[in-house]
């Protein structure tokens, strides 16, 4: 019988880590396909001036803003600065929370390239809606295109 106390005890060892789990499942978030779009009323590109950037860029928290995303004054993007840092000395962040669509920031910095260029980045984005507009250079040009929340955002 004594023979037998080493491979039961084996036996127990092996069927209780058989059936012991160390990692619990993460629960997969599927994306929500009926989020309401923010950005029904503009259109899909929007050309944006570099001087209008570079104001906006220079703007200290707490101040309101306006950024002119149409050609008609009626459309543009007002809020308030939330936050603005600048960093290492060539590299320039503001934040700005909308005013008039809801839930919306803008998110904007700029850096100094090696080569003594500037360039911008930026998105405006409501993580309680289905459309973004995200600041890219095209022909020497910035300009605002809007995608779908989904192509940018994975959960």
């Amino acid at each position: 019988m004594k023979n037998l106390q080493l491979p039961g005890i084996c036996l127990t060892l092996f069927l209780f880590c058989l059936t012991a789990s160390a990692q619990n499942s993460i629960p997969v978030n599927e994306p929500d396909m009926k989020k309401p779009s923010l950005f029904t009323n503009l259109p899909g590109k929007i050309p944006v001036d570099i001087s209008d950037l570079q104001s906006l860029l220079n703007t200290e928290s707490g101040k309101d803003v306006s950024l002119k995303i149409n050609q008609s004054a009626t459309n543009s993007f007002n809020g308030k600065v939330v936050s603005a840092a600048t960093k290492y000395n060539n590299i320039r962040s503001v934040v700005i929370r909308s005013s008039n669509f809801n839930g919306a920031t803008f998110t904007l910095s700029s850096s100094i390239q090696p080569n003594g260029t500037v360039k911008f980045t930026g998105r405006i984005i409501s993580m309680q809606h289905s459309d973004l507009y995200e600041l890219q250079k095209q022909n020497d040009q910035y300009i605002l295109i809007k995608k779908n929340f989904y192509d940018l955002i994975n959960e």
